[in-house]
């Protein structure tokens, strides 16, 4: 685990790949949110920006006269069985909370890494972003995908390239804990 956070910039290349879960980072430069319906749609008709190196934000913002008043994470593993296609196409990163199953450690080995953002942050986020442009607008303002130019946003590494998991090892750590107690 590093001491000092890592600083990062986008797009991302490979320096994603030394990182290790636990590493505190802070990130700057474009970053682009997605939920459920974004996703769905970039499965459809492509994806509205370059995703090589591009970082995808699970949130569903509040966005008023053209600024960013709040951008708390959603609750990822709701894209569990929607983000490969992203890592195929080159995004180097999902940011969110509460971690991503299996499936997705699997996906993120050797080519990215999830970055957690805790959840009830909102307006600490936001303080870190200014609004770029906007896609899918049709969708609404949860659903859009929103590009936001970050400025130093601190960030956990959840889940590495290398399949190191937090999220995973709390929750084995917590069964065994619990089983401990368990009545016989």
């Amino acid at each position: 685990m590093t001491a000092k956070p890592v600083q990062l910039r986008t797009p991302l290349g490979e320096e994603v790949l030394a990182l290790h879960a636990g590493d505190h980072v802070e990130l700057s430069g474009l970053v682009y949110t997605a939920r459920d319906e974004a996703h769905l749609r970039m499965q459809k008709e492509g994806i509205p920006f370059d995703p090589k190196g591009a970082v995808i934000y699970h949130c569903g913002p509040v966005i008023q006269d053209k600024r960013v008043v709040a951008a708390g994470p959603t609750t990822s593993a709701r894209m569990n069985e929607l983000s490969g296609f992203l890592f195929d196409k080159g995004v180097r990163a999902l940011i969110g909370k509460g971690g991503m199953g299996t499936r997705v450690l699997g996906q993120l080995k050797d080519k990215g890494v999830y970055l957690a953002f805790t959840g009830g942050c909102a307006a600490l986020a936001a303080d870190r972003m200014t609004l770029k442009g906007v896609f899918f607008e049709d969708l609404g303002m949860a659903e859009a995908v929103w590009v936001f130019e970050l400025d130093r946003l601190p960030l956990v590494v959840g889940i590495d390239s290398h399949g190191s998991d937090i999220f995973g090892d709390v929750s084995k750590h917590a069964e065994a804990e619990f089983g401990r107690y368990k009545k016989s």
